[in-house]
């Protein structure tokens, strides 16, 4: 793939100048046109909420790095997203940097995607807020996730009560086509496709309405102590969740203690059997094999077996990874370079967008 030598261009306050920038824009622009005239554009994004497990894994991660010659990918770390609650900003850089050594150890390669954190592409922040002007207060209020984050407190921060309009930014901004979410996901790109087709509407034909890419298998990935609730970091039981950077010990103790139910037989129904269900389709994941080949190779077993050799193909499944992870964990430096070349492919779609819409609101103000 055609790559232009973007980390000599020269900065001005951490800006590059606007000679380099139109030098690098337009190298990057050609390629993102002729990537664009065969393949449609995906953006995701994803939190650096620290610890991030086999549920992030399995349910997003995984298929992004197994679609990247399907699509032109863009791929983010939302640090802007991850401050809409409380935090400490020495934790959140510690968290940026590694969910960036993650995605990078699962497969995300910069050379067929582009790889950047929101924050460092300032019109992300510019377009969320002329899209507030386009999105109704009672549309936000609604928001399942908000209501469930907020808890009916008063003391709840704006920008978590916007964060839908700052997700539709981010989509929009680089005319993706797709957006893979979760279920729980639907109503914000629901949302998004309403205000993207509202701003058309009152200012001419500027973005792309997205569509959500909602994958049916390994989208919800349940926890280990409760399969009736989706595995999450924010589980204050540790043992309910496998962590990308659990080592082969830890990983087969929580496999060992996570919940089964009545009776031995290691069969899929999601109604009798919600717990052994949730550890089939991890393993069908892992192996990648179906959820009825899993079922066949334990028939006649026991949950025992199921679970030693479920341990077994987890560790196997997240070994490469683990090693990538601890090569990172030596060369930070790379893992800014690749991310800042992110950045600037990113910047170089990111600008001309926001200049068309300047121009289209009427906030553009220039005699040429």
């Amino acid at each position: 793939m055609f790559r232009a030598d973007i980390t000599a261009a020269p900065s001005i306050g951490g800006r590059r100048s606007n000679r380099a920038h139109t030098i690098v824009s337009t190298l990057w622009k050609e390629q993102a046109q002729d990537m664009a005239q065969t393949k449609p554009r995906v953006f995701s994004g994803i939190q650096p909420t620290g610890g991030t497990h086999i549920g992030n894994y399995l349910g997003a991660i995984r298929n992004w790095v197994d679609q990247q010659d399907m699509y032109d990918n863009i791929f983010c770390i939302v640090d802007l997203h991850a401050i809409t609650v409380p935090y400490e900003a020495g934790d959140l850089l510690e968290r940026k940097m590694d969910m960036a050594k993650i995605l990078l150890a699962s497969g995300i390669d910069p050379e067929r995607s582009i790889l950047f954190m929101q924050s460092d592409v300032r019109e992300h922040s510019e377009l969320a807020w002329i899209l507030g002007t386009q999105a109704m207060f009672g549309e936000l209020r609604r928001m399942t996730q908000f209501k469930e984050k907020s808890g009916g407190q008063e003391s709840v921060s704006v920008g978590l009560f916007g964060y839908p309009v700052l997700q539709a930014a981010d989509i929009i901004l680089y005319d993706a086509e797709k957006v893979p979410v979760g279920e729980d996901q639907k109503q914000h790109i629901e949302l998004t496709r309403d205000i993207t087709i509202r701003f058309n509407a009152n200012f001419g034909e500027t973005f792309v309405v997205p569509e959500p890419d909602i994958k049916k298998v390994g989208a919800r990935v349940m926890s280990l102590d409760d399969p009736f609730s989706k595995m999450s970091k924010s589980n204050p039981n540790e043992g309910s969740r496998v962590e990308l950077r659990d080592t082969p010990s830890q990983i087969s103790k929580k496999i060992r203690r996570a919940v089964t139910d009545s009776g031995s037989e290691v069969r899929y129904d999601e109604n009798e059997k919600p717990a052994v269900s949730n550890l089939i389709n991890i393993y069908s994941l892992f192996a990648r094999i179906s959820v009825s080949e899993v079922e066949e190779r334990y028939a006649g077993k026991g949950y025992g077996d199921f679970k030693k050799d479920l341990a077994e193909i987890v560790v196997e499944g997240l070994r490469p990874i683990q090693e990538r992870i601890t090569e990172l964990d030596e060369s930070p430096d790379e893992v800014y370079r690749l991310i800042d070349e992110g950045r600037q492919r990113a910047e170089a779609i990111a600008r001309p967008k926001m200049e068309r819409v300047r121009h289209v609101t009427g906030l553009t103000f220039t005699n040429s």
